[in-house]
C-alpha cells in the first residue's frame, strides 16, 4: 500500500509538471504571436484565384479547377439545420468554450505523447477558422499552439455568431468548394437556403476529411458520413425520430459537376485527388497552375470506346440469358513499363451517373491472372519453363477453414504430367495449386507485394487461384515489371506542375526498384507469350505482334480480366459487376474482357514500329516437346520455342 501511494504520488507530481510545462509553452508562444487580426470586412472580401489547368501529356486540356466567385452569406440566410449539424458534428460545445476544448487537448496531447506522432487532433470550430485563414495543414507543435492563440484572438475580437459565419464562408468541403454556399452550388447546383436537412448534412460531415467524402470522389461513403451527422443530429435532440428516418431514406440529386467539359473525368478525379494531397485543396483550385499529366489523351478516346462497346457486347449476351445487367461495369487502365506514367484510365462505363473508379478504387479477386506472379516466382527460384508438374485431382484437408478442399480445372480434364509453359498456357488449376504447395504460399505472397501489389496478400493455397483481392492499376503494374527488365516503376498520373509565372514547383521523381533478375523478367514474359500463341489468349494473334498476358476469371464467372503488355506497354482490363454476382456461363477472362483489351491494343500499336521483346544475353532459345519437355526431335507432334537461361536448357 506504501508502495502504491508513493507510485500514485509520483505519478501526480509527473502530470503536473507536464501539464505545467504544457501550459507554459502555450502561453510563451501566445504572446509571441499575439498580433492584431484583420477585420470581418476584410476576410469577407472576395480575392480573385485564378484557374487551375489539367493537360495531358500530349498538350490537351482535359480540365480547368477554380473556386466559383459568390457573395458571402449571412448566417441567418443559411439554413438552421446547416449550423446546427455542422456544430453537433465538429464542435458540440462551441457556444460554451473560449475558442479551445482543454479536455480535448489534453486528451489528444496524452495520446499524441504516448505515440510519439500527431495521431488525434482537438480542434475545436474557431480553432480550424484560425487554421483555414493563417496557417497551413503541416502538423507541428509550434503550428498548434499558433492556431490555439490566434483562437483566444478571434474570440476576443468577434461573436461566436460572426465566427461560425466566417467558418462556414470560409472552410473547404472538398472538389474545390470554399465555403457552404459553394458546396450548395458544386454538389447540389442549389443556394445554400434551399438546402434540405438530408443534403446539410451531408455538406456539414465533409470538413473531417473534404478530399474523402466528397460524394465526386466515393458517393457510397459520402452518404454513410451524412447518416451518422443525422444519427448524432437524433443522440442530441436536434432533430426527432421521425425526420431522422426522412431524412435517411431522402434519395439526394447530386450536381452533374461539369460545368466545362472534363476529358478523362475518372483520370482527373485521380489527379486532383492526388494533388490536393501534395499542394493542398487552396493551392489547387486557386493558384493558377499548370498539372502536365502522363495522359495520353488520343488513347484514352479508343480505351473510353473499346470499355463501351465491349460491356455493350456484354449486357446484349447477359440479356439473352436472363441476367442483370444494371450493375454492370469495367476498367481499364494503360501504363507505359518504361517510365510508369498512366497513358489511359477508365474507371466506368459512365462517370456522371457512378464517379467511382474501378481501376483504382475497386478490389477483386484477380483469378488466374494472378498466377504469372506464381510462376514468376518458381522460376526466380530455379524452376524452368520445361519444368515438370502434375496435373490430376488433388485434395487438401482442413485447408478451407477447416474443411477439406479440392480444387479443380475448369476445363474440367487432366492431362498428368504438363510442363509449366503449357499449364500456364491453358491456366491450368491443379498444377499453381501444387506449385504453391511446393514454393510455400508465404514467400509468393511476399513476392506479389514486392512486384507491386499494395493490398492485402493472404498466405494460403487458394493465393495461386487469385483469390486476394488487388486494385486493377496494382496488378498491371505487377506485370509491367516483367516488360521492364525486372524493374519495378510506381505507376503515377502527374508528370510536373507548374505556378502561376511558368516556375516549376513539383516534378515527378522516377521510384526504380530491381525486383528480379533481367533473364527471369525475360523467360516469364517468353512464358506469357505462349498464353497468346497457344493458350486462352490467343484471341489477341489477329494483332500480329509480340505480345504476352494473362486470363483471369473468378467463380461462377464474376469477374472476368485480361492483363498483358507489348515492350513498352501494360493494360489490365476488368469486367464485372458491382454487387458482384455472374456475368453469365463462360463469360470469362477470353471472353469478355480480352476482345476490350485487343481493340485499345491494336489501335494503339498500329502507328509504332515493330519491337520485339528483350532477349538478354544469358538466355537461350530452344526448340521444346510441348508434350515432355525435352528437346523437340522428330517424333515431336507439338514444339515450342521457349526461352531458357543458359545451362538450363533441355540437354539431348
Amino acid at each position: 500500500m506504501l508502495l502504491f501511494n508513493f507510485c500514485k504520488k509520483k505519478i501526480n507530481i509527473f502530470f503536473f509538471l507536464v501539464t505545467g510545462l504544457f501550459c507554459g509553452i502555450i502561453l510563451g508562444s501566445m504572446f509571441a504571436v499575439w498580433h492584431d487580426l484583420p477585420q470581418i470586412r476584410l476576410l469577407e472580401t472576395f480575392i480573385p484565384s485564378s484557374i487551375t489547368r489539367i493537360y495531358s501529356a500530349d498538350k490537351v486540356l482535359l480540365a480547368e479547377l477554380f473556386v466559383e466567385k459568390r457573395e458571402p452569406v449571412k448566417l441567418t440566410e443559411m439554413p438552421f439545420f446547416l449550423r446546427e449539424a455542422l456544430i453537433v458534428t465538429e464542435d458540440r460545445k462551441f457556444y460554451q468554450h473560449p475558442g479551445i476544448d482543454i479536455k480535448g487537448i489534453f486528451r489528444a496531447a496524452i495520446k499524441d505523447i504516448v505515440a510519439l506522432k500527431f495521431v488525434e487532433g482537438a480542434s475545436t470550430i474557431t480553432q480550424q477558422l484560425a487554421k483555414t485563414l493563417f496557417l497551413t495543414n503541416k502538423k507541428t507543435l509550434y503550428r498548434k499552439i499558433r492556431e490555439v492563440a490566434l483562437a483566444f484572438q478571434l474570440e476576443r475580437r468577434y461573436t461566436k455568431d460572426e465566427i461560425l459565419e466566417l467558418y462556414l464562408n470560409q472552410v473547404y468541403f472538398g472538389s474545390g468548394a470554399h465555403g457552404a454556399a459553394s458546396a450548395a452550388r458544386v454538389f447540389f447546383d442549389k443556394s445554400v437556403k434551399d438546402l434540405t436537412l438530408a443534403e446539410s448534412a451531408l455538406i456539414a460531415g465533409m470538413p473531417k476529411a473534404p478530399s474523402v467524402y466528397s460524394p465526386f470522389v466515393n458517393r457510397g461513403l459520402a452518404i454513410k458520413r451524412k447518416n451518422i451527422v443525422l444519427r448524432q443530429m437524433l443522440i442530441t435532440g436536434k432533430i426527432d425520430q421521425k425526420t431522422y428516418e426522412t431524412a435517411v431514406n431522402e434519395p439526394l440529386l447530386f450536381n452533374s459537376r461539369i460545368k466545362k467539359p472534363v476529358k478523362a473525368p475518372f483520370f482527373v478525379q485521380y489527379v486532383v485527388k492526388i494533388m490536393e494531397k501534395k499542394l493542398g485543396p487552396s493551392m489547387l483550385y486557386k493558384g493558377g497552375l499548370v498539372i502536365n499529366t502522363t495522359l495520353s489523351f488520343d488513347l484514352q478516346k479508343a480505351a473510353e470506346k473499346a470499355v463501351v462497346s465491349g460491356l455493350l457486347t456484354i449486357s446484349q449476351r447477359m440479356e439473352k440469358n436472363n441476367i442483370e445487367t444494371v450493375d454492370l461495369e469495367g476498367a481499364l487502365i494503360s501504363i507505359d513499363v518504361v517510365t510508369g506514367g498512366i497513358l489511359a484510365m477508365v474507371g466506368g462505363k459512365n462517370f456522371g451517373k457512378s464517379p467511382f473508379n474501378r481501376a483504382v478504387t475497386a478490389k477483386r479477386q484477380p483469378g488466374s491472372a494472378f498466377k504469372p506472379i506464381l510462376y514468376a516466382y518458381a522460376i526466380e527460384h530455379g524452376f524452368s519453363q520445361n519444368s515438370l508438374i502434375l496435373d490430376a485431382p488433388v485434395g487438401f484437408k482442413g485447408a478451407n477453414n477447416g474443411k477439406d478442399w479440392e480444387p479443380k480445372n475448369y476445363s474440367g480434364n487432366y492431362e498428368g504430367d504438363i510442363t509449366l509453359r503449357r499449364a500456364l498456357s491453358f491456366s491450368k488449376n491443379i498444377p499453381a495449386v501444387r506449385l504453391i504447395e511446393m514454393l510455400g504460399p508465404s514467400p509468393v505472397a511476399r513476392f506479389a507485394r514486392t512486384l507491386g501489389l499494395k493490398s492485402t496478400i493472404l498466405p494460403n493455397l487458394s493465393l495461386a487461384l487469385g483469390t486476394s483481392e488487388v486494385t486493377l492499376l496494382n496488378l498491371t503494374s505487377a506485370y509491367a515489371v516483367f516488360a521492364n527488365k525486372g524493374n519495378r516503376i510506381s505507376p503515377f498520373a502527374v508528370d510536373e506542375v507548374a505556378g502561376s509565372e511558368g516556375r516549376i514547383i513539383w516534378k515527378k521523381k522516377l521510384e526504380k526498384q530491381i525486383v528480379m533478375s533481367r533473364a527471369n523478367a525475360a523467360v516469364i514474359t517468353d512464358m506469357l507469350q505462349g498464353v497468346i500463341k497457344e493458350g486462352t489468349g490467343k484471341k489477341a494473334r489477329l494483332i500480329g505482334r509480340p505480345l504476352a498476358g494473362k486470363t483471369g476469371t473468378t467463380t461462377e464467372c464474376g469477374d472476368a480480366l485480361f492483363v498483358g503488355y507489348s515492350p513498352d506497354m501494360a493494360t489490365g482490363v476488368w469486367v464485372g459487376r458491382d454487387r458482384h454476382g455472374t456475368l453469365g456461363k463462360f463469360e470469362t477472362g477470353a471472353k469478355a474482357a480480352l476482345p476490350i483489351w485487343i481493340e485499345l491494343m491494336e489501335y494503339a500499336l498500329a502507328d509504332k514500329p515493330f519491337q520485339y521483346f528483350d532477349i538478354p544475353d544469358t538466355v537461350i532459345l530452344v526448340d521444346v516437346d510441348f508434350a515432355t519437355g525435352g528437346l523437340k526431335t522428330g517424333k515431336s507432334s507439338e514444339f515450342f520455342k521457349g526461352m531458357f537461361i543458359k545451362g538450363t536448357e533441355p540437354g539431348e
